[in-house]
């Protein structure tokens, strides 16, 4: 019997269906006539003179509940969150930025800080909101932090990936969303043969998705992924906003530069879609939220007090 083995833990979930591809179809409209008509789409390898820029960075960012809590009646969550950027120049990577935030979120009127640095949880009341509009407004502010961190390093020049959707991050210049596992089909059953029948450092030509966050974006195959249709497939996007003609040139960028930094299986679980800059950042991010159960016995004490 002859079989092949995933990269990618299933202990994260699928990162695509080994056999078909990702499981929901979207229900986005699309053009995909941008690049390349939609009748003579094709792998496409980057030019010649495509080149990796001299500075990238790669921004990340995590985040934690450390407690969920009452106040009379109405629900918080305590999180800690960070955000950190990774300097990648030839032949070196550094973590050159990181910032922590600790917030309450609840949708109590009346509330204030709490704790003491460097544990001291700011507190922000969001009127009527329930558990769900909490989280929401911890993966906003998570994102804010991103935001913020990518501002404070970046230069012109610079080729700037953040690790998932670019959501609201899209006002950032020369940006690249980077998206590891495809949970969802966004091109035609037709045009699906194209994405599987990639070579690592290929890409798709480039297509628009219209909706709530309106992206141009297109898809790359990673070294390292096996031998079956999806494989070490990454989607990566930048801002609808951006020239045709530009969007071209940064998904070129991203089909020299990404495949640079895949991970190897014996290293990573996530592997090879976790690029290697963006595991060690994330390991020095959840270090610097703290140890959980300190955090937790700081919250009761001062709920006690």
């Amino acid at each position: 019997m002859k079989f092949h083995v995933e990269a990618w833990n299933p202990g994260y979930g699928a990162s695509h269906d080994a056999e078909r591809g990702p499981a929901e179809a979207s229900s986005a409209k699309l053009d995909t006539n941008i690049e390349v008509d939609a009748d003579k789409w094709r792998p496409l390898d980057p030019p010649g003179d495509a080149k990796t820029p001299q500075r990238v960075l790669l921004v990340d960012g995590v985040r934690r509940t450390d407690a969920r809590l009452w106040i009379g009646e109405h629900p918080g969550l305590a999180c800690s969150y960070a955000a950190g950027v990774v300097e990648c120049v030839p032949g070196a990577a550094r973590v050159a930025e990181t910032q922590i935030q600790r917030t309450i979120f609840t949708s109590a009127e009346q509330v204030s800080d709490v704790g003491t640095a460097p544990a001291r949880y700011r507190a922000e009341s969001i009127i009527g909101a329930d558990e769900g509009d909490l989280a929401n407004a911890v993966q906003r502010s998570l994102i804010e932090l991103e935001i913020k961190v990518s501002w404070a390093r970046r230069a012109d020049g610079d080729l700037l990936i953040v690790d998932g959707p670019l959501r609201s991050r899209d006002a950032l210049p020369r940006t690249l969303g980077y998206v590891k596992a495809q949970q969802k089909q966004y091109l035609p059953d037709k045009l699906i043969g194209v994405v599987t029948s990639l070579k690592p450092g290929q890409r798709t030509p480039i297509f628009r998705i219209a909706g709530v966050y309106e992206r141009l974006t297109w898809y790359v195959r990673l070294p390292g992924g096996g031998n079956f249709p999806w494989a070490g497939m990454v989607r990566v996007e930048c801002s609808a906003d951006v020239p045709e003609d530009e969007a071209i040139r940064l998904a070129d960028l991203s089909a020299v530069t990404i495949p640079r930094y895949a991970s190897v299986s014996y290293k990573d679980p996530r592997a090879p879609q976790n690029l290697v800059p963006i595991a060690g950042l994330e390991k020095r991010l959840r270090q610097l939220l703290g140890d959980a159960k300190l955090l937790h016995r700081t919250l009761v004490r001062a709920a006690a007090g």
